[in-house]
């Protein structure tokens, strides 16, 4: 029987499979009509092209909102609907098995939800990893090996940061600030001094328009003037995304620091040696591994691949159940 890995992010759903990697990868967002709820009329990036373009009859849902679920019923339908478009039951069965990640921070009732809507969208039997152990194994960071490593997750609801060595978690902190936070900012700056109105997902594109590896210094941000309700273009600098969202990044990174205060001087020097990964989509934005690396007076390394790893992890522990056992609730 095939498997899935499963990453349900706030921002994005990334779904892997053993032996073919990475076979979808697009935004946690579903279209539903008001009065139906329960059917999905459009999920990932064909929800997120509807945006801010449908009737009012046909509403955007979150179903993931910081990392967990808060709706059975939504989620249950989204991932129904994610099981459908990637897992053709012709082809792997009526009833696969998932790995699904999940925040640390989550309580007992939403790791219950998780496997509730797992088995219920039609998955026969459902493990649960944390998402940095699932982060790090996609990395190639064997966690279960007797040497510390600390992870730093900055998705789009939920930022984390754990120590992990030998099969456990030393040291875990979270913060519900995180990278929708950085839309938001980037949303209010754009008011405030250029008076312009954007929607979110001209805010989203204007934030990862600026990663460390950007040659360009400007991007165009098309919007309605405040004032007049006329359509307007605004040529926003790449510093000046920095600037918005600042404030917001240094917040995430000194609540995250306080992680270092739990961990046993052996650990402290194994992750001095080794450094720290940092993965998620906050991690691309530029001057974030900078602002890190100030904050923890640690070197940071950028995962090659931050947006997927998570789900890599958790499509691996399908083969490697040690993993699961050992960091399970």
């Amino acid at each position: 029987m095939r498997g899935f890995g499963i990453d349900l992010g706030t921002a994005n759903t990334v779904v892997g499979i053993p032996d073919e990697g990475v076979v979808l990868n697009e935004p946690s967002l579903m279209m539903v009509r008001t009065t139906e709820r329960r059917r999905a009329l459009a999920i990932g990036r064909d929800a997120s092209d509807l945006l801010d373009r449908t009737p009012p009859e046909i509403a955007p849902v979150r179903p993931i909102c910081d990392g967990v679920i808060v709706d059975l019923e939504t989620a249950r339908t989204y991932v129904t609907a994610v099981l459908a478009k990637v897992a053709p039951r012709h082809r792997y069965g009526i009833r696969p098995t998932a790995v699904i990640a999940a925040p640390v921070s989550a309580t007992p009732l939403e790791r219950r939800a998780l496997l509730e809507v797992g088995h219920e969208a039609g998955l026969r039997k459902v493990g649960l990893i944390p998402g940095p152990v699932a982060g790090a194994l996609g990395c190639g960071i064997d966690p279960l090996e007797p040497r510390a490593h600390l992870v730093v997750d900055i998705g789009g609801g939920t930022s984390e940061v754990t120590a992990l060595c030998y099969g456990g978690i030393l040291s875990h902190r979270s913060s519900r600030i995180a990278g929708d936070d950085l839309t938001s900012a980037i949303l209010r700056y754009l008011r405030a001094e250029h008076k312009i109105v954007v929607g979110e997902l001209t805010a989203e594109r204007a934030k990862l328009g600026a990663p460390d590896t950007a040659d360009e210094r400007s991007l165009v941000v098309e919007g309605r003037d405040a004032a007049t309700g006329r359509a307007r273009l605004v040529t926003l600098e790449t510093e000046e995304v920095m600037d918005a969202i600042r404030p917001t990044t240094t917040s995430i990174v000194q609540t995250l620091s306080t992680c270092l205060d739990d961990l046993p001087p052996r650990a402290i020097s194994d992750v001095m040696s080794e450094g720290i990964l940092a993965i998620g989509g906050g991690s691309m934005l530029r001057g974030v591994p900078q602002l890190l690396e100030e904050a923890f007076g640690l070197p940071v390394k950028t995962a090659e691949r931050p947006l997927t790893c998570v789900a890599e992890g958790a499509t691996a522990c399908m083969a490697q159940r040690e993993v699961i056992a050992a960091y399970a609730a």
